[in-house]
């Protein structure tokens, strides 16, 4: 349709942020490549050219600016931003906003249901302002995304969305890691990325990790990378200090991912649950291979190209860290299997679906 216009609310791009900036950031980057004009970014934003975990892609004065805006969008009784609905096909909302335009197709992208399945690893204000967007914008809207099958069926579990509403489109990976080149290191390293806060489950791993046997610990150290997130002091505490065989990066630049995740011996991601789990997939595109948790949608992300565990169980960790670390044929062939299976993970396939959604709601 040449006269369909899509507007993406793409406030996370303004805020602190992890998977979903992330999300964001590669997947309006390949729908302009694809529709070019036909997608815009709320609240007026110019497409970034590179972005910042920690940091919004625009200055402080223009990012203050745009939510004061969200502020008065959600605080007002009227549809304020109707002006807005009015010239668009199709709005697409993110979790920030609360009151999207009442007078347009309403999209918005189900990542996942942590908030309902384990409210305890969040701050009680983001469980309560995620059920309120769930309530007054995805319940509504005319189509979600869901980021993977499992998070599909979680959102008819949980939320009690029609099923037909929900079309699963899997995120891709930044190309970057498909052809990346290992990042240079003082010895073979096992490597976890991912924020330190409770779902990511960092404490169970620091303590199977403990327990490999020495000979193993003598040749692999375990990198963290991440930043601290909330709720783990204990955890952060343990890695500040210093713990023999762990060496704690804190947070990694975008740009220098791809190596570090190429450079390592395997990766190990113990999750408690994840709607995607983007870090997992970014390994598999760099041909290292994984132990990740058996539960939400990581076996699907998977796809049989990983070993398998409770997250919740220090000695499965342990025992399947040890026999990937034992046995480099293993290593080969997991790591053959996940380059495979990651091509399901490309952005343009991501985008094409995408606009074919959107294209069924302009």
């Amino acid at each position: 349709m040449k006269d369909m216009r899509i507007v993406i609310d793409a406030i996370p791009l303004l805020l602190r942020s992890a998977g979903v900036k992330t999300y964001l950031y590669y997947w309006t980057s390949y729908l302009k490549r694809l529709a070019g004009e036909q997608v815009a970014l709320f609240p007026f934003l110019p497409a970034p050219e590179r972005f910042h975990h920690e940091r919004s892609v625009v200055g402080r004065g223009a990012t203050l600016a745009r939510l004061a805006l969200l502020h008065a969008s959600n605080a007002s009784p009227l549809p304020l931003l109707n002006v807005l609905g009015s010239r668009c096909s199709v709005f697409h909302a993110s979790q920030q906003l609360l009151r999207p335009p009442t007078n347009t197709a309403i999209t918005a992208t189900l990542y996942d249901v942590t908030c309902w399945l384990v409210p305890e690893t969040h701050r009680p204000a983001n469980v309560a302002y995620a059920r309120r967007f769930a309530g007054r914008v995805m319940r509504r809207a005319a189509g979600l995304i869901a980021i993977s099958e499992n998070t599909r069926a979680d959102g008819v579990r949980v939320l009690g969305i029609p099923e037909e509403r929900i079309e699963v489109i899997y995120p891709g990976v930044a190309p970057e890691y498909f052809d990346a080149k290992p990042k240079a290191a003082p010895r073979p390293y096992i490597l976890f990325v991912g924020t330190i806060e409770p779902r990511k489950n960092v404490a169970v791993l620091l303590d199977a990790y403990a327990g490999l046997p020495q000979p193993i610990r003598a040749e692999f150290e375990l990198v963290i990378a991440g930043p601290p997130g909330w709720g783990d002091p204990a955890v952060l505490r343990r890695l500040e200090a210093g713990i023999p065989g762990v060496r704690y990066l804190g947070y990694v630049a975008e740009d220098d991912l791809p190596g570090l995740t190429a450079g390592a011996s395997a990766f190990v991601y113990p999750s408690l649950y994840e709607g995607f789990g983007l870090p997992l997939a970014q390994a598999m595109a760099a041909g290292v291979p994984a132990v990740t948790s058996a539960v939400s949608s990581l076996p699907e992300v998977a796809g049989g190209s990983a070993l398998l565990v409770d997250p919740r169980s220090e000695t499965e960790l342990r025992s399947a860290l040890e026999r990937i670390l034992s046995s480099p044929s293993l290593r080969a062939e997991l790591a053959s299997r996940g380059r495979a299976r990651a091509e399901l993970y490309r952005w343009e396939t991501s985008a094409a679906r995408s606009l074919e959604f959107f294209r069924r709601f302009a």
